[in-house]
C-alpha cells in the first residue's frame, strides 16, 4: 500500500491525543496520510458515502458501514461512566419531554441511538433537531429547544450553560445491559486487506502509547484543535475518554460493541479484525 490513505477523526481531545503520533509522523505510516479532522456526524456521513479509508464513527454510523468497513480493535472511545449526557434548563426528567424538542449531535450518533432506546423505554415521543455537537448547550440554554443530548466536553461543562443533567445515558446503557457503552470505534476499508488493517491497528496503538509516554509532546496540537481550551476540562476529557479498551477492545469490549450494533439494527458478523 504505498499511497496515502485519507483517515478522518474529530478533533476533540481523545482522538488528538490517541492519533497525534500519526499525525506528526513520530509514528510512521508507509505512503504517508492524508488526514481530516471533522465533527463526529460529518465522519459518519463521509463513512456512509465511503469516502475515507480509515475512519472514527459512532456506534449507529458502524452498524451502516459493515458491508464495506471492519472495525479496528484500538483507536476507539468506550467504557464506563463515558456516555452522553440528556440536559435541560427546567424539564424536571425524561416523562416530562414528551412532545418537546429534543437537540441531539446527529442522528447516526451514538448519542441519539441511547436516547432513542431511552425515550422507548419511558413511552414519550420527542421532535429532534439536529446540530453540531458545540451548537446544542447554547440552544439548550437560551430555550431554543427544550433539552439536548450532549457529547464530548459537554459532560463537564454543561452546568456552566446554566443546565441541569436529567439522565446520564451511558448509566443508563449499563444499568441495563452491565456493559461498557461504545461512542466511536475506528473503522477501515475492507478493500485495503486484513494486512493492512491489523498494521493499522498496530500503528494507532502505537501513537496512543507514545502520547501516554509523553503527553506534554501532543499538548500543543491536541489544544489547536480543542473546542473546550481549559486545561483542566481537557485533562479530563482524555482521561474520561481515553481508557485501556482504547488499546484493544478485547473479547469483553467486542461483545458489549455487538450488542449495542444489535441495538442499532446491525448483523453482528466479522465485525472486529481479527489479530
Amino acid at each position: 500500500m504505498n499511497r496515502a490513505l485519507k483517515m478522518g477523526y474529530s478533533p476533540c481531545p481523545n482522538d488528538t491525543f490517541i492519533f497525534h503520533g500519526l499525525a506528526s509522523g513520530l509514528v510512521p505510516w508507509p505512503g504517508g496520510l492524508d488526514i481530516l479532522l471533522a465533527d463526529v456526524e460529518e465522519l459518519n456521513a463521509r463513512a456512509v458515502k465511503g469516502e475515507l479509508d480509515v475512519v472514527k464513527v459512532s456506534a449507529a454510523a458502524a452498524a451502516e458501514i459493515l458491508d464495506e468497513y471492519v472495525l479496528l480493535r484500538a483507536g476507539g472511545a468506550m467504557g464506563y461512566g463515558v456516555g452522553p449526557l440528556l440536559v435541560s434548563r427546567d424539564r424536571r426528567d425524561v416523562a416530562s419531554l414528551d412532545g418537546a424538542t429534543v437537540a441531539i449531535p446527529g442522528r447516526r450518533t451514538t448519542a441519539n441511538l441511547l436516547f432513542g432506546l431511552c425515550c422507548k423505554e419511558a413511552g414519550v415521543s420527542v421532535e429532534l433537531k439536529e446540530m453540531v455537537f458545540d451548537e446544542v448547550m447554547p440552544a439548550v440554554a437560551a430555550g431554543e429547544v427544550d433539552a439536548g443530548v450532549v457529547i464530548h466536553e459537554g459532560r463537564f461543562t454543561f452546568a456552566e450553560h446554566g443546565l441541569t443533567r436529567l439522565l446520564d445515558l451511558g448509566a443508563f446503557w449499563e444499568e441495563h445491559t452491565g456493559l461498557p457503552i461504545l461512542l466511536g470505534a475506528i473503522a477501515i476499508r475492507r478493500s485495503l486487506g486484513m494486512d493492512t488493517a491489523r498494521r493499522m491497528n498496530e500503528a494507532i496503538r502505537q501513537s496512543l502509547l507514545a502520547a501516554r509516554e509523553n503527553p506534554e509532546r501532543a499538548r500543543a496540537y491536541i489544544k489547536s484543535h480543542a473546542q473546550e481550551m481549559d486545561d483542566n476540562v481537557i485533562r479530563e476529557h482524555i482521561r474520561t475518554f481515553v481508557t485501556d479498551y482504547s488499546l484493544d477492545v478485547g473479547d469483553a469490549g467486542a461483545g458489549a460493541v455487538e450488542r449495542l450494533l444489535r441495538e442499532a439494527g446491525a448483523t453482528v458478523e466479522d465485525v472486529f479484525i481479527e489479530l
